[in-house]
């Protein structure tokens, strides 16, 4: 177990006075992994900077990435924080769901902007959702709030979790990336045979689609069967 399988990725935040609280928030637990996706005020900026308070090497260090997913290429597991539910067949843990994670994998915790949170297309690159428990009248939580919460019960968990996960070294997961190389072949294959009708219905069967192969842990040797079979199906006899 490694706090440098962690990361925290924000997802289009709005203010950078909550990016900077973010980046101080994931240091308070000796994190230092974090990820922007399209952030709506300039990056880096003085404020902040500012609003680190001696986080500034977290802030030194993020990446930021125009869409989603570039960001989540090299991540085994994504859980998607969310304070409504979601009419997606993705499973909902809770926070002390986390206890039964395998922290030896490459795990990234995924939160929304501060004014829309997290839409179904991009919650369904997610293999869960994690909903903070609140007040059911006043769900809303501040974005730094919910990162210092998941941060926090992460961090606890990695230094007192005591049972550790042994796979077959054989076996290798997947990455984000070859999971969207094999999907994206597959889309390919089926718009080459006019799959994805009636035409109005495409957006919603294409995040249907996805929504399928991301939440699946493959493995390596999984996806290049996979991705054989498309290939062979689509040729013709």
């Amino acid at each position: 177990m490694s706090k440098n399988n962690i990361s925290f990725i924000l997802h289009n935040p709005q203010l950078s006075e909550n990016i900077g609280a973010c980046a101080r928030a994931i240091k308070n637990f000796n994190f230092d992994k974090l990820s922007i996706i399209n952030p709506k005020p300039l990056f880096p900026n003085d404020k902040i900077i500012a609003t680190s308070v001696g986080a500034k090497e977290v802030i030194n260090n993020c990446k930021v990435y125009k869409n989603l997913d570039s960001a989540i290429k090299n991540v085994d597991l994504i859980i998607a924080t969310s304070s409504r539910f979601r009419n997606k067949n993705i499973k909902h843990i809770s926070l002390n769901d986390l206890s039964k994670l395998d922290f030896n994998k490459k795990i990234s915790f995924l939160f929304g902007s501060e004014a829309s949170g997290l839409s179904n297309n991009e919650i369904i690159h997610a293999n869960y959702t994690m909903q903070i428990p609140t007040n059911p009248n006043f769900k809303s939580i501040n974005l730094s709030h919910s990162v210092i919460i998941v941060a926090q019960v992460v961090s606890s968990l990695i230094k007192l979790k005591k049972t550790k996960y042994k796979k077959s070294k054989k076996i290798k997961l997947a990455s984000k990336k070859d999971i969207q190389v094999m999907t994206n072949l597959c889309i390919h294959h089926l718009e080459n045979r006019n799959f994805f009708k009636p035409l109005e219905k495409k957006p919603i069967m294409l995040e249907n689609l996805r929504s399928i192969f991301y939440k699946m842990e493959l493995s390596e040797k999984e996806t290049r069967i996979l991705s054989s079979v498309f290939a062979n199906l689509a040729k013709k006899g």
